[in-house]
């Protein structure tokens, strides 16, 4: 999957959840709290990583589209040394220019547990245009 595929996935993927779940998926900063607790429903359920590889995968796109939709985030292919790093292949990039891993912070919060959140790191980003209409 590229940096051009993801909004389309993301879209699709919201789509099909929403439709099935009911899940409040609206790219709200406060959404976010619904995908780490779907994460951690997932690992509460005791499943392989790999066995919900996929899942984990759109959820933390997910989280990327809300940094992309409400701090001013776009999405970059990584490179070959941040693919390393990130073990992802797209990522975010800030105003600033700093990139951002939400797709592995998912992945994290399901091997490591809720000390690894993805709403929590949308309010660490550096470099965060502000919500308009925010103070």
């Amino acid at each position: 999957m590229s940096a051009a595929e993801m909004r389309v996935g993301v879209a699709e993927f919201v789509r099909r959840v929403t439709v099935r779940n009911r899940l409040p998926l609206d790219y709200s900063v406060a959404s976010l709290r619904v995908v780490d607790r779907i994460t951690d429903g997932l690992r509460g359920a005791g499943p392989e990583q790999g066995s919900v590889a996929p899942e984990l995968f759109w959820l933390g796109a997910y989280a990327g589209e809300v940094f992309v939709r409400r701090a001013g985030a776009e999405w970059v292919d990584f490179d070959r040394a941040q693919r390393e790093l990130f073990g992802q292949p797209v990522g975010v990039r800030m105003p600033d220019g700093r990139v951002w891993n939400p797709i592995g912070k998912v992945a994290k919060r399901f091997a490591v547990g809720p000390e690894e959140s993805v709403r929590q790191m949308y309010f660490l980003l550096h470099g965060r245009v502000p919500l308009k209409g925010a103070r």
